[in-house]
């Protein structure tokens, strides 16, 4: 998973800070980040997925590993127009998570071992360390823990470092991974777990 890691740079406040998001400025976010020229409703022309399957009920992590995947097709057609990678802050996730009916309560508990799986075949310790162990392109993950506050600080630290990653994965040659069904939420689970207990 290249350059994971490097996604969690800036976080949002901790989840206790953060206030419940709201539908309308949600939707008035998901229109100003320009995100409504790609996700049309139904029926209308649009280059991504209709409005109605990007918002639809989901989790939390589950809308994070959307947006994972949804990360290098959405960079090269920013490139292609001249635009640059919109920036989105922890509140406006927040927000933009409601407008899009993305609910942590709606995610499964993780399975732990599932998530450490996870990290071996997605390739993450290729270029990053868990415990000292692996790459050294990326972080150490056990010394990061601002993305792990909530689903809401790490789906926002993945949205403003995924182009960067999608970028590095071209110049690199290294496959993009995907995350299908609880795959991001067993991979957030085992990293936050081994961040809590690994020594500061």
């Amino acid at each position: 998973m290249v350059l994971l890691g490097a996604a969690l740079l800036a976080t949002g406040p901790p989840a206790e800070a953060q206030a419940p998001g709201d539908v309308a400025r949600g939707r008035a976010i998901f229109e100003q980040k320009q995100c409504a020229r790609c996700h049309q409703p139904g029926g209308q022309a649009g280059l991504g997925p209709a409005l109605e399957e990007v918002r639809r009920p989901q989790g939390g992590l589950e809308l994070a590993g959307r947006i994972w995947n949804h990360a290098p097709v959405m960079f090269a057609l920013l490139r292609q127009q001249g635009l640059d990678w919109p920036q989105i802050g922890a509140a406006e996730m927040a927000d933009l998570m409601a407008y899009l009916r993305a609910d942590p309560a709606r995610d499964p508990a993780p399975d732990l071992q599932q998530g450490q799986v996870l990290l071996i075949r997605k390739g993450c310790l290729k270029c990053h360390r868990l415990r000292g162990e692996g790459g050294s392109v990326g972080i150490e993950f056990t010394r990061y823990h601002g993305g792990y506050q909530s689903p809401v600080a790490w789906a926002t630290t993945i949205w403003n470092h995924s182009s960067r990653m999608a970028g590095h994965s071209a110049r690199m040659g290294v496959l993009y991974p995907r995350f299908t069904g609880d795959e991001m939420v067993n991979l957030f689970g085992f990293l936050k777990g081994s961040a809590e207990v690994s020594p500061r």
